[in-house]
């Protein structure tokens, strides 16, 4: 998801160059926005591998060599590079200024815009709803556009560039083994998580850095308060729990455009107690019907933790696309 930012935070005594899809003309790897970290040793994040990739790596090695200013560079893929999908990528070469990377690194929950002068060392800082947070003066420009390149009045290139927080939000309840390597399968995937349990101790030392940890004795409150269009995963130690969880899901008010999914660990068997408890509260038949019990994609049968793990990414990823194809979203104000 950001393993160039993680990177970034990583290697703060090492001198690095970040490489970002700026503009894109036809088929090309990566969209704008996409972004690889490279130093002297390494790379972390990609913008779509292949002869691209590789020139990029030798560029940017070669500006740390050499040091310079952010420039802009054009590669036809088809003609120059090789590469059958044979549109052009406009890629901006910047050492990283860390400072910078500090701010971004806090604010992976947050929205982001960066400004960027092509032609002079200056950068800008922005959150999702225009504030500037950081950063030297610049020109007006469209925030709304995600990263592209503009020109100001004076025909001097600047790049703004959307560090978006993903949009997909899972609320994950139960640290038990399903639900650590549910952690796990969703580490490196554009997707936030909060990872509910009772029971701290069960949590491991680190997680990756798009989990939180809430180790509280009533989940039932951060169901009530998260945010509209959460994807919820119920899996505790306890069948009475997970029907409390349950009926705090299915009870929260729902908008059109913004609707939530849950799923519910368990057999067809386990469904069918539910369904029976969960109308007996009140719970209306087409909320009941929306729940996904048993989880995971279909023919997918088996029962290891990895395998669960594996299938239940596989079938949020789906949920998540779908939602992201429906909803377009842009640059939005500051939200947690």
């Amino acid at each position: 998801m950001d393993d160039w930012l993680t990177a970034a935070r990583h290697t703060t005594s090492a001198p690095a160059v970040l490489v970002t899809v700026a503009i894109v003309e036809g088929s090309v790897p990566r969209e704008p926005g996409a972004k690889m970290l490279v130093t002297a040793a390494g790379f972390a994040g990609t913008i779509g591998g292949g002869h691209l990739e590789h020139r990029a790596i030798e560029i940017a090695r070669r500006m740390l060599e050499e040091g310079g200013q952010p420039r802009l560079e054009r590669f036809a893929l088809g003609p120059s590079l090789g590469q059958c999908c044979g549109g052009i990528a406009h890629l901006v070469f910047e050492p990283v200024d860390r400072d910078q990377i500090a701010l971004l690194d806090a604010r992976r929950h947050l929205d982001s815009i960066r400004v960027l002068a092509l032609d002079a060392p200056a950068w800008a800082l922005f959150d999702g709803a225009g504030r500037q947070l950081a950063g030297a003066a610049v020109p007006a420009f469209d925030r709304t556009g995600g990263t592209h390149v503009f020109t100001d009045a004076d025909g001097r290139r600047w790049l703004a560039d959307a560090v978006l927080a993903p949009r997909a939000h899972l609320m994950l309840f139960g640290a038990g083994h399903v639900g650590a390597a549910i952690v796990r399968a969703l580490a490196e995937l554009p997707c936030r998580v909060t990872w509910v349990d009772e029971r701290e101790d069960l949590f491991p030392a680190t997680v990756p850095a798009n989990v939180t940890i809430e180790a509280t004795d009533i989940p039932e409150a951060l169901v009530e308060q998260a945010a509209p269009g959460t994807t919820f995963l119920v899996m505790t130690h306890s069948h009475a729990l997970d029907l409390r969880l349950s009926i705090a899901i299915l009870s929260r008010p729902q908008s059109t455009q913004l609707r939530d999914w849950f799923g519910l660990i368990g057999s067809d068997t386990k469904r069918r107690q539910f369904e029976h408890r969960l109308r007996e509260r009140g719970i209306a038949n087409e909320r009941i019907d929306a729940m996904v019990c048993p989880i995971g994609l279909p023919g997918i049968a088996g029962k290891a933790p990895a395998v669960i793990a594996a299938s239940c990414a596989a079938q949020l990823l789906t949920v998540w696309e779908a939602f992201d194809a429906a909803s377009h979203p842009e640059v939005s104000p500051e939200s947690n």
